[in-house]
């Protein structure tokens, strides 16, 4: 169900839609729509704009409604993206089991009426990714969409590829991957993984305590006070 409804608001984004031709279902669809609609196997079908065409969605605006008053409502507490949209998963199997109405059968019973009908999904996953090529900087990090990522410092001054998602992006060198982070919302902000630094911690170790991947680590659990004890105890017996 919530596939469908994906589809039918995507018509209304400027990733879909270029421009709409006057008050008439005509589009000007990007090309990346045009070749997620050639790889799915599906035509679209756009509303009339205006007052003429304000009934044709009604339903589908009635059904997110609904989902967004009984699910996300209070807004639910996610440590990621990936966690959010877990949930809306097992929302979608719990509807399964609700009655529209007074109708006789459940969303589920009525989707399994009309599973046979529908097309299958294509074996090969579309790639939904966008391919950029950032140069590393000489803090190690490429510049992605106002934000700052961290990679090994080994690859500083070269250029990588970065395939970015909605929700991650993921970085090769050549088709090895290097790196791989959650995306972050905000902008002007910064993703550093303390690993991708060890190699040159090892020959600084004195830049470590102040360092901004170091704080990033402790904040996400990842450097704990068993670190922290080991880093003392050594800091005491080499200096």
């Amino acid at each position: 169900m919530r596939s469908l409804v994906d589809i039918h608001r995507g018509i209304n984004l400027k990733a879909a839609v270029a421009q709409v031709l006057g008050f008439t279902r005509a589009r000007v669809e990007t090309a990346r729509w045009i070749a997620v609609r050639s790889h799915m196997g599906f035509e679209a079908f756009y509303c009339q704009p205006g007052i003429e065409g304000a009934h044709e969605k009604g339903g589908v605006e009635s059904d997110i409604g609904w989902f967004r008053r009984n699910h996300p409502v209070p807004v639910p507490e996610a440590n990621s993206l990936a966690e959010v949209n877990a949930m809306v998963d097992q929302w979608d199997v719990q509807d399964e089991a609700r009655r529209i109405g007074a109708r006789s059968r459940t969303v589920g019973e009525h989707f399994a009426i009309e599973q046979p009908l529908l097309k299958p999904v294509p074996d090969e996953p579309f790639e939904t990714g966008v391919v950029l090529s950032p140069r590393v900087d000489r803090f190690s990090q490429i510049g992605v969409r106002t934000n700052h990522y961290s990679v090994p410092v080994r690859l500083i001054g070269r250029t990588v590829r970065v395939l970015l998602h909605a929700s991650e992006l993921i970085v090769y060198d050549g088709q090895v991957e290097v790196a791989r982070h959650e995306r972050l919302l905000a902008k002007g902000g910064s993703r550093l993984v303390l690993d991708h630094y060890l190699e040159i911690l090892v020959r600084k170790p004195g830049a470590l305590p102040g360092a901004t991947a170091l704080e990033q680590a402790r904040a996400a659990g990842k450097f704990t006070p068993v670190h922290d004890r080991w880093w003392g105890a050594g800091g005491g017996r080499e200096g």
